[in-house]
């Protein structure tokens, strides 16, 4: 059986972070993932300043294509503005992959299949004994549905269920495109251009919200395709869309149970205003490796709730007399 300190499951942003922040701080640790990586992903890809200030990296510096918005064009119900931004769109198979070489990390091949708990240390599929377990895996990480056991009823009104599509094309609109309470949605819609003509398009909201409407994320979904073709954003294009679900970000998030640390997706930290996971996955994840290192409990205070400063937002539309 191999023993460490701390078992990290998942390499994904959050466990590449904490498991990078580890390695800096030189403790013992072992990062296993299901996936080899590059894996692909779909994801809106948005990456904040903050998050390469996280990193200690120049945006400039980053090897791989991405994407720098100043503008984001709005369209809120009737109505269209421009909010002034600084955000970043990249692809997670690049970005992903990016993280742990920057870190220098040699990811385990492993899918967890069962975690024993001996009242000192964790055994992981009879091989891996830790004496701190990371839940690192994303949404469905078996760590968080072996050690959380939420009330669902309290917890659905966090879940968003999203769909999503991204593929090459030749991109002639360079904004990036949101909108926000249309055709009864919950949540947002989204049309992301990246580097290297990829398009990203997806649709989200609240599962909780969307069953007491009826409203249906497929039916939100062909609405949005729809308006992409009949505005000439992507016209033509068969679409491969997934579907997946998260949580927002609670009050008072879960974050460590004992020895147990939950980290990025696994916690559902996920920011309140736009639902953004990477920034709060990479901030999680080196807060977790700080806790470890110190021996302190892990805290929420270090992860940020937003992706905007509302007060930064409600100025821009007042000026613009949004509102």
């Amino acid at each position: 059986m191999t023993e460490t300190e701390t078992l990290i499951i998942g390499a994904g942003p959050a466990g590449a972070a904490c498991a990078g922040e580890l390695k800096k701080q030189q403790r013992d640790f072992i990062l296993l993932d299901k996936q080899s990586f590059p894996r692909n992903k779909v994801c809106a890809g948005w990456v904040t300043p903050a998050v390469f200030k996280a990193l200690s990296l120049d945006p400039k510096d980053y090897p791989y294509g991405l994407r720098e918005f100043h503008e984001f064009i709005i369209h809120l119900k009737k109505r269209d503005y421009s909010l002034k931004v600084k955000q970043y769109a990249i692809r997670r198979i690049e970005f992903d992959r990016f993280l742990l070489e920057y870190f220098g990390l040699e990811p385990v091949l492993h899918e967890v299949k069962k975690i024993e708990y001996s009242g000192e240390s964790f055994i992981v599929d009879g091989t891996f004994r830790a004496r701190y377990l990371v839940g690192a895996g994303g949404s469905y990480c078996p760590v968080a549905k072996y050690f959380i056991r939420e009330d669902t009823g309290t917890d659905r009104h966090r879940t968003v269920v999203a769909v999503e599509d991204e593929f090459s094309y030749p991109i002639e609109e360079d904004h990036c495109h949101l909108w926000f309470q249309q055709e009864g949605l919950p949540g947002y819609a989204w049309y992301v251009p990246k580097a290297g003509n990829i398009v990203n398009a997806g649709i989200g909201g609240y599962a909780e919200t969307m069953k007491k409407t009826g409203e249906n994320i497929n039916d939100k979904w062909k609405w949005l395709t729809a308006k992409l073709e009949r505005q000439g954003m992507v016209k033509g294009h068969v679409w491969h869309e997934m579907g997946y679900t998260y949580r927002v970000r609670a009050k008072h998030p879960v974050l460590q149970k004992g020895n147990v640390i939950f980290i990025g997706d696994a916690a559902g930290l996920a920011t309140r205003d736009m639902g953004e996971g990477i920034g709060p996955a990479i901030e999680s994840g080196m807060a977790a490796a700080q806790a470890i290192a110190t021996g302190k409990r892990l805290s929420a205070h270090s992860v940020r709730k937003n992706s905007f400063s509302h007060l930064k937002v409600l100025q821009q539309l007042l000026w613009q007399r949004i509102l």
